[in-house]
């Protein structure tokens, strides 16, 4: 009878399947059978994380001739690249893009376009910006490293080319996340290992998801930041949070503002600022104007500044205070 010690996880190769290879690390797993006390060692190979990088199986763009070697790099028609409709990424700056484009017109395309053989078309699995900013100035002809991934490989490449750039809008990658989630039969725990990212992080994530659609958009344009969807899901009900979001829309507000008002539509008290008693010297100082003016005065202290208020009925009253006070 023997055990056998286990081995060590693989993090994001788990999202990889075996016959995509990666960097290898070498693993030695330890037997010993209890009867004998004899421990027996094993070497084996298996894919190193994703932090020393994956290499995959590049397709042989042979045009017949089995001899020709695998390319990780050729030149192909612009036209014959397509972007992946899966692409967790969806929003291009516009800006950005013009300013890319004048780039690669300067110096040229200096990193080829990840895609994977989708019939006679490359599909595009990361690098879709610098695609369309190609296109943007003209070229027939781009580089390309193809490489051998099915749909879910595809994604999860692109949603980790996309994290590790901090590319991705918070919806985006909400959206992302949730379909590795989907088609990969993921739980959050094994998501959050796969990407490097906290559980906490992952699941904080997929919350935006339950933001309404309005607000959804909101945050995917950049009309709202994250502090305000915290705000929008921290009311329970769903007219709650309608009615914040288009609140929102009407009046842009800061994130304390619009934590406040979710309070309110929750029924709990907004914080209270705190009072600051006021000093004997603006009693003393109040009292003495009282008296030498006839009329109610206040001295106090709001909002970082000193000030003293004067009541008067009319215009004949405030002409009497004028002319004691200017005497």
């Amino acid at each position: 009878m023997a055990r056998k010690r286990a081995g060590l996880g693989r993090g994001l190769n788990a999202l990889i399947s075996t016959d995509i290879r990666a960097d290898e690390e070498l693993i030695e797993e330890e037997t010993v059978d209890i009867e004998t006390g004899v421990t027996t060692r094993k070497r084996t190979r298996r894919p190193a994380s994703i932090d020393q990088g994956i290499k995959y199986q590049v397709e042989s763009l042979s045009t017949g001739d089995d001899d020709t070697p695998n390319k990780q790099a050729l030149i192909v028609g612009i036209d014959q690249v397509e972007p992946n409709p899966d692409q967790p990424r969806t929003h291009f700056d516009e800006e950005a893009l013009s300013e890319l484009a004048e780039s690669i017109q300067k110096n040229g395309l200096l990193q080829p376009i990840l895609v994977r053989k989708v019939g006679d078309a490359y599909q595009i699995i990361a690098g879709e910006r610098r695609w369309q900013a190609c296109k943007k100035i003209g070229l027939e002809e781009v580089p390309v490293t193809v490489v051998v991934a099915d749909d879910t490989q595809s994604i999860a490449l692109a949603m980790i080319e996309n994290i590790q750039r901090s590319d991705l809008n918070p919806m985006e990658e909400a959206f992302g996340y949730r379909m590795l989630m989907d088609r990969q039969k993921m739980t959050q725990a094994q998501l959050a290992e796969a990407v490097s990212k906290g559980r906490s992080t992952i699941a904080n994530s997929l919350r935006l998801l339950e933001l309404p659609e309005d607000a959804q958009q909101l945050l995917f344009e950049g009309n709202i930041t994250a502090g305000h969807a915290r705000a929008i899901l921290s009311i329970p009900t769903e007219e709650g949070r309608a009615l914040l979001t288009r609140k929102l829309v009407e009046n842009p507000m800061s994130v304390r503002e619009a934590e406040n008002l979710a309070r309110l539509y929750t029924g709990r008290k907004t914080e209270a600022p705190k009072r600051v008693p006021t000093p004997k010297s603006f009693k003393k100082a109040a009292k003495g104007l009282r008296d030498a003016l006839g009329t109610n005065v206040r001295v106090k202290s709001a909002g970082g500044k000193n000030k003293i208020e004067i009541e008067f009925k009319d215009e004949a009253e405030l002409q009497e205070i004028f002319s004691k006070i200017v005497k």
